[in-house]
């Protein structure tokens, strides 16, 4: 409990940076829920958006008598349309993602929960219902469900790459996925594809350390995954660079290649960088300025 509200903590701290956020869904009849923000225009809703000159065609009930009754003018009271939307959250918690290169450096799991977790706080602020992908938490709004977040966000998995969830994906949502996505990539395929037959869009961000960027190791050189399944040691790791380097433009080719055929977005952040930038990434291509 001490690493979720210390998590949340945190992450509240990025967030309360940028104003809130209201996403902008592309998919928008037929799927909109009634919530409690607006959209800056006039609709169904309970809350006030403004005061306008009475036209022609507008019925006596629409008449705000004690605005009117100010002047000789009549008054229409107009709310706003209020929407909310909703975002699924996958926040890769295999072992892969608690690496660091440095201990000065965070491990991309921390990274990418706090990450994760501003989004969702600026999305709640907004008036979004954010939840995880999966059927563990149902995408809900307010102060409780970011404490249930930081709390799911705070366990580890025991598997070195924990796929992401494809059930329950709700139709013309959106979604954030974060991971390294160094893992196999049938299952971010299978999940992409699904999400993208049920009309969803969303964003891919890569958290990777600088290391897995540079590949800087020389000589002998021992290599263990985080969660000790595999391991190998070289005498000549700097053989290994190329190689290496090569694979990870191939992986990064696929991620490409799979978020333009899905109508996704990919974003990639190095955990050397400010987490501040990667969230004011996230906040634009979810709100849909300029990227």
């Amino acid at each position: 409990m001490n690493a979720a509200l210390t998590l949340r903590e945190r992450s509240e701290a990025e967030a309360s940076r940028l104003p809130p956020l209201l996403a902008r869904a592309e998919h928008l009849a037929g799927t909109v829920l009634l919530g409690d923000h607006g959209r800056r225009r006039a609709g169904l809703g309970d809350d006030f958006w403004q005061y306008r000159p009475a036209q022609i065609g507008d019925s006596r009930r629409m008449i705000d008598h004690r605005r009117s009754a100010r002047g000789d003018q009549q008054f229409v009271r107009e709310r706003e349309w209020q929407i909310a939307q909703s975002i699924m959250l996958w926040v890769d918690q295999g072992a892969s993602m608690r690496f660091a290169s440095d201990k000065n450096l965070p491990t991309k799991s921390d990274r990418a929960r706090l990450l994760g977790l501003s989004i969702a706080i600026l999305l709640v602020r907004g008036g979004e219902r954010v939840g995880l992908t999966g059927t563990s938490l149902p995408p809900r709004r307010g102060n409780a469900q970011i404490i249930r977040l930081a709390e799911a966000l705070s366990e580890d998995s025991d598997v070195d790459y924990s796929p992401p969830e494809h059930k329950a994906m709700i139709p013309h949502a959106r979604a954030v996925f974060v991971s390294d996505f160094l893992g196999p990539m049938a299952e971010v395929e299978l999940a992409l594809t699904k999400a993208a037959d049920r009309g969803m869009r969303g964003l891919l961000l890569q958290v990777l350390d600088p290391n897995e960027e540079s590949f800087p190791y020389r000589g002998r050189t021992i290599f263990e995954s985080v969660g000790g399944t595999t391991r190998h040691e070289t005498l000549k790791a700097g053989d290994l660079r190329d190689r290496y380097l090569e694979r990870l433009a191939r992986r990064k080719d696929e991620l490409t290649r799979l978020c333009r055929a899905t109508g996704w977005q990919l974003g990639l952040h190095h955990t050397s960088d400010s987490a501040q930038a990667a969230l004011l990434w996230l906040y634009r291509a979810l709100d849909g300025g300029p990227r």
